[in-house]
């Protein structure tokens, strides 16, 4: 078979067509194996990067030797804890527990300052009362229940000084 010069030269051009395809393909396939690698390398370990004494770029797994100045590229991720969920679900827990306790808290603190000051609304209510009975040019009175006035005689006034005395004396403060 006989080959013009015409068909060396297309038969050149096959050939460097072909192996212009093949080392696309082989820097594709290059390209992919790294991307591939690089996204991997995370769950290897940190990647470290630094210059060499030549200068060049160098890429490792180990810290380099020496004191030279490092990048860190990516640690390794945070290892699953099994015990996760019951962690979070115990945290929660607490959570709402310390919710639910400071709500109480308030709601008592609430009631305590409540009576506290019906207690000294009471308590100002009795000293008034003391000092009224305590006025003897005074008349004082009631109303029963079939709506006659009724005075007070003195010793009335004194059982009812001495019960007040001894309810001033049982809850409220000396003042």
């Amino acid at each position: 078979m006989h080959r013009s010069p015409c068909n060396i030269r297309r038969a050149s051009a096959m050939e460097r067509w072909s192996g212009r395809a093949r080392n696309a393909a082989v820097s594709v396939a290059i390209a992919i194996v790294f991307g591939t690698l690089c996204a991997a390398s995370p769950a290897w370990g940190a990647l470290y990067k630094w210059l060499d004494a030549n200068g060049r770029v160098v890429y490792s797994d180990q810290p380099p030797p020496g004191n030279v100045k490092v990048d860190l590229i990516a640690g390794p991720p945070p290892r699953a804890n099994p015990n996760a969920v019951k962690e979070l679900a115990a945290k929660e827990a607490e959570s709402k527990k310390q919710q639910l306790d400071a709500e109480a808290n308030a709601k008592k603190t609430g009631q305590q300052r409540a009576d506290a000051e019906q207690r000294a609304v009471t308590c100002r209510d009795v000293r008034a009362e003391l000092t009224r009975l305590s006025a003897d040019q005074v008349l004082l009175y009631s109303v029963n229940e079939k709506g006659e006035t009724v005075f007070m005689n003195d010793a009335d006034r004194r059982r009812r000084r001495e019960s007040l005395e001894a309810h001033l004396k049982a809850n409220c403060a000396q003042g």
